[in-house]
């Protein structure tokens, strides 16, 4: 059966720091729950506005913290912002998708209304939404990136996101259990990005490179591997840590409970890619 566990509607601790010392900071920008009320009214259905969340990444990477990174992430519904949306664009940026999904999503991936018809956010909302919500939270990465950039030469920032593994309006065939993005390898470092790709081709399973998702606006926006800066995003395919339906997802089946016994095989996995992170970083 599927876990309705939705976050209160009062949005006032919306924005979650976990503040360390290593030169390593995760973003986890689409796990939130949350939907103020004034939003949630105007909306077609709840399990519509929540179905594309990164389900349970939030979770999946608790163990980060002991390794001395820094994690930032927003309870906040991608549904209300889009935090990895550049706000001067209208699509989804260089990602090699077949739909787009702008700063405040008007559709699920598959395109179903997440609005009521003539309820959708005008201009205006749109807007202060973006202030109240998208300008705080690359406020606070590129705030805690530069703290440990004062401490380390070199700091690897990773957009931490998970996908349904099949989501025909993307892609025809099933999603590479990892995903790299490093925007056309221009984000950071090549060994970097061959240490992380090491990693996953150890675990035996599949992955690709800058395939359908290059990384997104957080990876764009904070990346500067001339002066130290490097960020890459990682995409999950579902079924790597959940226990994924593979019949057609409903109220009745979406969101499946996080198990940790079935999601510690990726914990590890995900434990050594972030130790890679790590000593590039400190080897630079």
């Amino acid at each position: 059966m599927g876990h309705r566990l939705f976050c209160d509607a009062h949005m006032a601790d919306w924005l979650h720091l976990t503040r360390n010392s290593a030169p390593l900071v995760l973003s986890i920008p689409h796990a939130g729950l949350g939907i103020p009320p004034d939003v949630e009214q105007d909306l077609a259905s709840p399990f519509l506005a929540r179905l594309d969340t990164d389900w349970w990444v939030d979770r999946l990477y608790d163990f980060a913290a002991d390794l001395g990174a820094t994690i930032v992430r927003t309870a906040v519904s991608r549904t209300v912002i889009d935090v990895n949306r550049d706000p001067g664009e209208a699509d989804a940026g260089p990602e090699q998708t077949r739909v787009t999904t702008g700063l405040c999503p008007l559709t699920t991936f598959d395109g179903r209304a997440l609005y009521q018809p003539g309820r959708e956010p005008a201009p205006g909302i749109i807007e202060a939404r973006r202030r109240l919500y998208h300008e705080p939270f690359h406020y606070a990465l590129a705030a805690e990136v530069a703290r440990l950039r004062a401490l380390h030469p070199t700091v690897v920032l990773l957009d931490c996101h998970a996908i349904r593994s099949r989501v025909q309006t993307l892609l025809a065939e099933r999603l590479h259990l990892f995903n790299i993005g490093t925007n056309g390898g221009t984000s950071c470092s090549t060994a970097l990005t061959f240490a992380v790709a090491r990693e996953c081709a150890a675990s035996g399973r599949s992955y690709i490179t800058n395939g359908h998702f290059k990384g997104g606006y957080i990876v764009r926006r904070h990346a500067q591997p001339d002066h130290g800066v490097h960020t890459l995003q990682l995409n999950l395919a579902c079924r790597g840590y959940l226990h994924e339906p593979e019949e057609p997802l409903s109220e009745d089946n979406w969101p499946v409970f996080y198990d940790p016994y079935f999601a510690e095989p990726m914990c590890q996995i995900l434990r050594r890619i972030l130790v890679q992170c790590l000593k590039f970083a400190q080897s630079r």
